[in-house]
């Protein structure tokens, strides 16, 4: 058994597209119309056989409380890994990118959270 799709919700595909492919630098993988909404898959630029992100639209009646509740308590949806977090900390704001932390070293790791304008913080991470 293995991990080929997971999802982020997210308020506005369009700009959720925009972002983590100008921003984060994923690549769009699939994009198909579906009524209202699309079936928006990203990955990443460096495995673009790996797992897949969908960029799952936020449109559930539970999805916006659970959102703003783990925005307002500072917890990431999502984690991605960086090789070099505060590089990718640099890069990341260059680009604009608004960080709610910056590279802070836990323990074996060096994580940061962004916001991905979308209504989620993700976090990046890296193991020494």
């Amino acid at each position: 058994m293995r991990i080929n799709l997971t999802s982020v919700f997210v308020d506005d595909q369009e700009k959720a597209l925009r972002f983590y492919t100008g921003v984060l630098g994923f690549v769009k993988k699939t994009d198909v119309p579906l009524g209202e909404f699309r079936w928006l898959t990203v990955v990443s630029s460096q495995e673009p056989a790996g797992v897949e992100l969908l960029l799952e639209p936020d449109a559930h009646a539970a999805v916006g409380p659970f959102k703003k509740a783990l925005s307002s308590d500072g917890i990431p949806f999502a984690s991605f890994a960086v090789d070099d977090v505060p590089a990718e900390v640099r890069r990341l704001k260059a680009l604009g990118a608004r960080f709610t932390q910056d590279a802070l070293q836990i323990g074996l790791a060096t994580t940061a959270v962004l916001d991905d304008t979308c209504g989620n913080l993700i976090q990046i991470a890296s193991l020494q």
